[in-house]
């Protein structure tokens, strides 16, 4: 086995690694800091010196690294390719490292005065800007935005020019170039500058160096959409549809959708149907599908609505149905995966695609149903048909709903009665809108028990449906029961806490049981939902006025009548509360407006009146008191005053005629024959004795007819007490023997009822 073992021979000159193994006490480092050659090259510039062809040695007596021995270099490694050479080159010393070249010499320092540096510096600024100018459009603030992208325009704008001064305008940024006119047009297009932004998309759009600056011919077509420049908008629409490569489908079908849209806009409908036409045969989506049943509703083509209407179903929603999100089987690792999904922002971006295709599906069908066939009812079966066959079946039962909700406002009551209760026997989310809308028909009607019954079934099928509490709790308020109607309407409100009809009625129950903190809870609640509702600041006030504060009540009817200024009844109480207040010149401001606005309100004239004739404009009364005369011409009040301001202001020939008329009209009046024989005598006319012997003969019957009422009220007395006395069973009630005198309670009718009828039904018509 030893026979093929050939043993290098110990002679052998070429062997290069010989002695290595072997110690050589000059390569020893403790004494380092002993070696005065050493330390003497350390502390000075020695060490740092080329190395002569003379070769150093240390006091030691150690070779320098890397010197010639023997005329052959040692080697600083074991490896060859670090740089050794068999055949050493006499006289060259090994420096691998480059160690004999000394130290690298220190970096130069940026000199900031340097034309690059300041060009680099500003380039850098111009970015920042285009930057804050879009964050600053994302946070609403539009005009910082545009002073941001006008300041970083100038700044480009320096950029340029002063790289065309350094000869290096080769280097010129055009991206950057590219974006801060962009963002400068876009900016103009926010704060509508529409005209500037048109102008900064031209530089854009004819500057060929910009390779995509075609596209933003787009945009300078949403600009003249806006400006409701249709053909304009059109021909730049097909402008960039031109210059998109069909590689880009959704880009092209986006354009194609503005140019249909614009279309509609100029009436030009069948060319719109070519532009949706073409949409829904490539990319079929439910706002072209929308749009294209819009323009054959306009056209009239009831065929081709029936088919746009099964392509608008037809639309894939690209969602996953609600049977994905049921567990097939109990595997807890299968349900806790079920669990997360179920309201991630994936199921949330399905929920409002779906909710999205069904406001346009039914929208749609309320749209073409009515024109679809002879009757509107055919019309909305076979929408209900064409749902039934499609994806969208629950939409079914409420399209039948919308269908019965039709019949009312046509004032069809007994067809919108009928078709509701076919829902009778669905089930129940279906049953309780049906039952809500029935309960709330019959309160209109005044019939409270068939109100009743169907808005405890409303609440039974659904316990959870708001508006059928809230139309329970109508029916129980309608009933006087106000305690109960009020915790209906807090279970409505624990429900739906933006259910506003049952916050109002609440306010008003509260109202009834004389709780006003509660009642102005609630009305302020409201307002902070509502901003500026009418109803609700007239509520506000109106509670202001009960807890005797005017001040509120007329800071509170000020903001009404910034919402409804010609309403005459707001400003009729605003100048009643001046008028408490002593401000008679702002008081008879609102009664005046109010006049102007209903000449009708015998309340209101009646104070303008009094107002002239306390201010000496006896004349200006007339008019007020004439127009009360119109009004009401069986009162003779009203003529009465009218002559008493003839009489005040001196003109007694036109109180005597007035007089007269009243006389003739009404020739019983004392008061009237007593001013005819005052004037009468003051004047001198000798109609003084005829007028005279008409006031006694009238004074004289007046007489008469007080003493024989007072007369039947002494006998009636007597009687009654005779009768009380004695027993007397001989007298028989004109009313009859059985029967009970009514109580009659009579009142005015006050602006909170008329606020509690308007408001108490809600009103659960879907739009």
């Amino acid at each position: 086995m030893m026979q093929n073992v050939h043993l290098a021979p110990e002679e052998d000159e070429d062997d290069l690694y010989s002695g290595y193994n072997d110690y050589n006490p000059t390569f020893d480092t403790e004494d380092l800091e002993n070696d005065t050659a050493f330390q003497q090259a350390a502390r000075t510039s020695h060490g740092r010196r080329p190395p002569s062809k003379t070769t150093l040695s240390s006091s030691m007596g150690r070779p320098v690294t890397g010197a010639a021995q023997d005329g052959v270099s040692r080697p600083m490694t074991a490896v060859q390719a670090a740089g050794y050479t068999k055949a050493a080159i006499r006289g060259s010393l090994f420096d691998p490292l480059g160690q004999a070249r000394g130290p690298a010499p220190p970096l130069e320092m940026k000199n900031p005065d340097s034309s690059e540096e300041k060009i680099r510096q500003l380039e850098k600024k111009v970015n920042e800007l285009v930057e804050e100018s879009c964050i600053a459009n994302s946070c609403g603030d539009l005009t910082l935005a545009l002073e941001k992208a006008k300041e970083a325009g100038r700044k480009e704008r320096v950029l340029v020019r002063q790289r065309e001064q350094t000869a290096t305008s080769e280097s010129i940024n055009l991206d950057l170039t590219y974006s801060v006119l962009f963002n400068l047009a876009s900016q103009y297009a926010a704060n509508e500058m529409y005209a500037e932004a048109l102008n900064t998309y031209q530089v854009i759009v004819k500057n060929k160096m910009f390779n995509n600056g075609g596209r933003l011919k787009v945009n300078m077509g949403n600009i003249y959409l806006k400006q409701r420049n249709y053909s304009k908008a059109i021909k730049f629409y097909r402008m960039a549809l031109d210059q998109i490569p069909s590689v880009h489908k959704d880009m092209r079908i986006k354009i194609m959708q503005n140019i249909g849209v614009a279309f509609i806009k100029t009436g030009q409908y069948m060319d719109a149907v070519s532009s949706f036409e073409h949409i829904m045969s490539l990319s079929p989506n439910l706002k072209a599908g929308f749009n294209l049943l819009v323009c054959y509703f306009a056209i009239g083509d009831s065929e081709q609505m029936k088919k746009a209407f099964q392509k608008l179903l037809a639309v894939p929603l690209e969602v996953d149905y609600d049977d994905k999100y049921v567990s097939p089987n109990d595997d807890p690792h299968t349900n806790l995966l079920i669990e997360a999904i179920k309201n991630d922002s994936l199921r949330q971006i399905e929920r409002e695609r779906k909710s999205m295709a069904e406001d346009y599906i039914m929208a749609a069908a309320k749209l073409i149903a009515p024109v679809l066939e002879p009757s509107f009812a055919a019309g909305y079966d076979w929408c209900v048909e064409a749902v039934k066959a499609s994806h969208y079946v629950e939409l079914a039962n409420d399209l039948e709903i919308n269908k019965a909700t039709t019949y009312l406002r046509q004032r069809d009551f007994n067809q919108a009665l009928e078709a509701f209760k076919t829902f009778e026997r669905k089930d129940s989310r279906v049953k309780s809108a049906a039952a809500t809308n029935l309960s709330f028909l019959y309160y209109l009607e005044k019939e409270l028990t068939q109100a009743t019954t169907y808005a405890d079934l409303a609440v039974s099928s659904d316990r959870y449906n708001p508006a059928a509490l809230t139309n329970k709790g109508n029916t129980v308020f309608a009933n006087e029961d106000y305690e109960k109607a009020a915790e209906f309407y807090k279970e409505a409100l624990r429900n739906d806490c933006s259910c506003t009809e049952a916050l109002y009625n609440l306010g008003l129950t509260y109202k009834k049981l004389n709780r006003i903190d509660g009642a102005l809870d609630c009305f302020l609640k409201l307002h902070a939902i509502l901003g500026n509702s009418a109803q609700v600041l007239h509520q506000i006030a109106d509670i202001y006025e009960i807890m005797e504060d005017p001040n509120q009540a007329i800071e509170w009817l000020m903001q009404l009548i910034s919402v409804v200024p010609t309403d005459p009844h707001v400003l009729s109480k605003l100048g009643k509360l001046y008028d408490k207040e002593g401000d008679k010149s702002q008081a008879y401001h609102y009664y005046y407006e109010s006049y102007r606005y209903f000449p009708s309100n015998i309340e209101v004239i009646e104070w303008l009146g009094a107002y002239c004739i306390d201010t000496q404009f006896c004349e200006k009364a007339i008019e007020y008191f004439e127009r009360a005369a119109l009004i009401l011409p069986t009162q003779v009040k009203w003529q009465l005053m009218v002559a008493s301001c003839y009489r005040r202001s001196g003109n007694y020939q036109k109180a005597l005629e007035k007089y007269k008329v009243i006389h003739q009209k009404f020739p019983e009046n004392v008061e009237c024959l007593r001013f005819l024989v005052r004037l009468c005598t003051d004047m001198g006319l000798k109609e003084v004795h005829e007028y005279l012997t008409k006031l006694k003969k009238v004074e004289k019957l007046k007489e008469i007819r007080e003493q024989r009422i007072k007369s039947g009220r002494d006998g009636s007395a007597r009687n009654r007490r005779e009768g009380s006395a004695g027993g007397d069973a001989s007298y028989t009630d004109p009313l009859g023997p059985q029967a009970e005198r009514p109580k009659t309670a009579a009142r005015k009718r006050t602006e909170e009822d008329d606020f509690a009828d308007e408001e108490l039904g809600e009103d659960l018509l879907p739009e």
